[in-house]
């Protein structure tokens, strides 16, 4: 089975895409970095996720924690000063990672699909819904960056 590089391994994503509100008519332009983190002791992978929407001034960060990875299955938390902490279940193939969150005390629910594509980067869809029947709707687009290459002295032969 085909191992996917985006939360499955350290490094680092960036992206770009767009979120529709519903209280709003526009559509709002967003970046996003990821960061993947290693494994911790746990079994755990920490992983944060900035996002710049275009025209506002503060970002946001979502921390997420991967872990209990089984054969297509695993969990998911996600924290967030809008949020707090919650806790959510995910799926995977060979072509696509999902996650979903659901809490009906804080009635919040969502989900994110990433379909890998081609060249390795993934396109994403996701939904968002709030008590106060606030929806988010977000598609974007997502590539690994390059790792940076260290700066070792090569040895001359004399």
């Amino acid at each position: 089975m085909f191992q996917h590089s985006f939360i499955f391994s350290p490094g680092s994503w960036r992206g770009e895409g767009k979120i529709l509100l519903n209280m709003v008519e526009e559509e709002l332009v967003f970046n996003t970095n990821w960061s993947v983190q290693n494994k911790d002791f746990s079994g755990k992978v920490p992983c944060a996720q900035e996002i710049q929407i275009q025209g506002l001034s503060e970002n946001m960060r979502n921390e997420l924690s991967f872990y209990n990875f089984q054969n297509t299955t695993f969990s998911v938390d996600m924290e967030n000063q809008n949020v707090g902490r919650i806790a959510g279940t995910g799926v995977y193939d060979d072509k696509m990672i999902a996650w979903e969150f659901r809490n009906n005390e804080m009635h919040f629910e969502g989900y994110e699909i990433y379909h890998l594509q081609p060249d390795g980067s993934y396109h994403m869809k996701g939904e968002y819904v709030t008590s106060d029947q606030f929806r988010t709707l977000i598609e974007a687009h997502i590539w690994p960056q390059p790792v940076e290459a260290t700066s070792e002295p090569e040895e001359e032969d004399e």
